[in-house]
Formats: C-alpha cells, sequence, structure tokens
C-alpha cells in the first residue's frame, strides 16, 4: 500500500538498497502534468523514498498482511475479493504492490499473485522480506505486459491509480487482463479529501479549496520538472471512470476509523478519520 504523502522487467535478483539523499527542495505548486511526466516523476519519487516508506510504515503494513488503507481495513475481515478460502488456486495481479505484503497475504491462502510496480527499489524491498515467492514485475500500470485474460483477480490498495494522469488507461489496461468476471478492487484517497489540508490535526478539517478543483498536486525541482505527482478524480469521476472502463460497479466501501488504530499517517489519524471519510474502496466487476 502507498498512499500520498506518493516494456516490464521481472525483478529476479537480491540488489543493495541504497538511499540516495535530497539534492534539493522540491516547489508544491498546482498544475497540469500529463502522463509521461507524471509516470516519470512517480518513478523517480518511489525510488528514492522506498527506504524511508517501508522503515517508517512497514510495521503497520506487516510482512504480509492485506490492509486497504490508513484506517487499517484488512482483507481478511473485508473480504472484497472474496470469501479467503476461495483464493486458492486464483491468478491474482496486484498494481502498485510497494513491498508486495498484499500479495504475500494472497499466496499464504493458496493464490497464484504477481505483484506489480513502477519502482525497482519498491520491488527490492520485497525480495528483502520474503524472497521471490511469486513473480515480481517492473511495470507500468498504464502498459501492463501480461497477456488477454491472464488473471482471476487484480487488486491495488493506493497503488497506481492516485498518481496517473489518465486512469482509464489504468482501468482498460486491467480490464484486458481480467477474465470474464473477473473482480477489480482498488483503494485511493477519498476524494472529499482534496477539499482540506492535507494535515492530521484540527487544522486539516477546514475546507481550504475547491473540491471541484481537478488541477494536479505536483512537487517540481528548480528546473520545474515534477518529482511528485498526485491527480484529483471526484467521486463521480471516478465511477464514470470505472464504467467508460467496461466494469461493472459492484460495491464502493468507505471506511470508518476504526477505535483500535491510534496512529497518524500522513493526514490520515483518528480525529479526522472519526469525521470525514479517508479511503475509498472501488468494487468493480468485468462483464
Amino acid at each position: 500500500m502507498t498512499p500520498p504523502r506518493r516494456v516490464g522487467r521481472k525483478i529476479t535478483t537480491r540488489e543493495p538498497i541504497i538511499q540516495e539523499p535530497e539534492q534539493f527542495e522540491p516547489e508544491a505548486t498546482r498544475r497540469p502534468a500529463g502522463v509521461t511526466e507524471s509516470s516519470r516523476a512517480s518513478r523517480g519519487w518511489w525510488d528514492r523514498n522506498a527506504d524511508e516508506y517501508q522503515t517508517e510504515h512497514g510495521t503497520f503494513l506487516g510482512d504480509d498482511r492485506f490492509v486497504w488503507g490508513p484506517e487499517g481495513l484488512d482483507e481478511v475481515e473485508a473480504e472484497l475479493l472474496g470469501p479467503p478460502e476461495e483464493l486458492k488456486g486464483k491468478d491474482v495481479l496486484e498494481i502498485g504492490a510497494g513491498a508486495a505484503q498484499c500479495s504475500r497475504w494472497l499466496a499464504g491462502r493458496g493464490a497464484r499473485p504477481v505483484a506489480l510496480d513502477l519502482s525497482h527499489r519498491q520491488l527490492q524491498h520485497a525480495l528483502r522480506i520474503g524472497g521471490a515467492r511469486f513473480p515480481l514485475v517492473q511495470a507500468d500500470a498504464g502498459a501492463l505486459p501480461f497477456r488477454d485474460a491472464s488473471f482471476d483477480l487484480a487488486c491495488s490498495a493506493y497503488g497506481a491509480l492516485p498518481f496517473v494522469a489518465d486512469p482509464v488507461l489504468v482501468l482498460r489496461e486491467v480490464h484486458r487482463v481480467l477474465r470474464p468476471g473477473g473482480r477489480f478492487v482498488f483503494s485511493v484517497t477519498h476524494p472529499i479529501r482534496w477539499a482540506f489540508p492535507d494535515e492530521p490535526g484540527p487544522e486539516g478539517l477546514t475546507v481550504a479549496a475547491s473540491y471541484f478543483d481537478r488541477t494536479p498536486y505536483v512537487e517540481q525541482d528548480e528546473r520545474g520538472r515534477a518529482v511528485y505527482v498526485e491527480h484529483h478524480r471526484t467521486l463521480g469521476d471516478r465511477v464514470r471512470d470505472v464504467v467508460a472502463s467496461g466494469f461493472r460497479l459492484v460495491d464502493l466501501v468507505e471506511p470508518e476509523w476504526p477505535a483500535w488504530n491510534t496512529s497518524e499517517w500522513g493526514g490520515w489519524s483518528p480525529l479526522r478519520g472519526g469525521l470525514i471519510p479517508g479511503t475509498a474502496i472501488f468494487v468493480c466487476e468485468r462483464g
């Protein structure tokens, strides 16, 4: 799971994980960012920050848990992909897998996962945590390196979709590689959060921007090149994207913040989570 602040190559060998220091303080702005620029920025950002991300959030994520978002909703309870006992033998594609914690959980239920991520460094962490018990593939979610109808299920916990300029491109690719009747479940930042400051405390409870402003959030370097890009889609946009890609929307889940979760994760916190949703999970099926 990689919540925002956020030809295929198979990862088969262990490589040293070395954190490269930042050379500049990026400038935060709102401006257009296309498909290529967004993809390049995401790959660079996650390669540079994967070590810090896994250090900071690895305990919460675990090595083989399937968590849908900072609220802590666990697939073992949610069963959004279906009953765990029915996962055995299923071919499952995880998109934006990070260190492949979700794929590891799926493998433990007898599924045959493939963990895909744009970031090579994130996939190195997948090797560090659990070796290569299933395929790890470095590729862009907008150009999946798989044949048509290769998978029974697909999932993405905050992977890829918050960071791509053309979500329909990704959704159509997922639709292509799923078998008829296949299910795709993905989670993203709840769109309402874009109207509020990304702060965990009381300052994050006052509307500060238009919910309808779809201008991407961009962090750029001293030359104006994007180093981090996040794209906003309204709730209606997300539903229309799903339908336009050939999927049927089965459910839209907005997890409530549980009493046991006392941790903060960026702009997610018990305070905000008790008042406004922080995650939206879309359960889709291929016709």
